[in-house]
């Protein structure tokens, strides 16, 4: 395996390009809600509690941004967004796994 070193500026690097993505405190937390089920903004806001209204709203955006996910608008009353994983962002699903499983075993 060739060990890859990114200089400053490379975001040809595989890794920089994936944390460019889904780095940060909350973005691998709504990956691994909405792979759960839990697919509105008061259902994660309730599931991530110390994660601010503002922050949620900015990190849904940028993953929506990136393509990690699908944001739906429904027309009602009142009305209903759901968020969905696009197919890039369920290819992100065996790295969130990943990452629970580690968390439990080093828990």
């Amino acid at each position: 395996m060739e060990l890859l070193v990114p200089n400053q500026s490379d975001l040809g690097c595989p890794v920089t390009q994936c944390l460019s993505m889904i780095g940060g405190k909350w973005k691998p937390v709504i990956l691994f809600l909405v792979m759960n089920g839990v697919n509105r903004f008061g259902a994660m806001q309730r599931a991530a509690p110390g994660c601010t209204k503002q922050m949620l709203t900015k990190q849904l955006r940028e993953m929506e941004a990136d393509g990690l996910l699908h944001r739906e608008i429904f027309a009602e009353i009142p009305p209903r967004v759901e968020y969905s994983l696009t197919e890039k962002g369920r290819s992100l699903l065996p790295v969130i796994q990943a990452m629970r499983d580690w968390g439990e075993a080093n828990a």
